[in-house]
């Protein structure tokens, strides 16, 4: 699996993560899993064959964790994956305003 050279200022590998993902296009057993230094953000990505389930996790930090929001997006393999990944690094990489 190729990575992006830089994995952003702010973004715990996350964009690392979804690029790696996007190069496994033709798919891979289980469940991937990431979360953030803090555990405030995971990110599960399951390969279904014909598209890629992420499910995007906001939670309360631990050891509370009283509560969590969870979200999920469904992506074509490939080039859709890919796409996600660049434009999730342009937004970590961002100045903030």
């Amino acid at each position: 699996m190729r990575s992006l050279p830089n994995p952003g200022r702010f973004s715990d590998g996350l964009n690392v993560f979804l690029a790696e993902l996007a190069e496994a296009f033709r798919g891979w057993n289980g469940t991937r899993t990431w979360r953030s230094l803090e555990d405030d953000l995971s990110l599960a990505a399951e390969h279904a064959g014909s598209h890629v389930r992420l499910t995007w996790g906001l939670h309360d930090r631990l050891p509370d964790d009283e509560w969590r929001f969870e979200m999920t997006t469904i992506h074509a393999p490939g080039e859709d994956m890919r796409r996600l990944a660049i434009e999730m690094r342009t937004f970590l990489e961002s100045d903030p305003l």
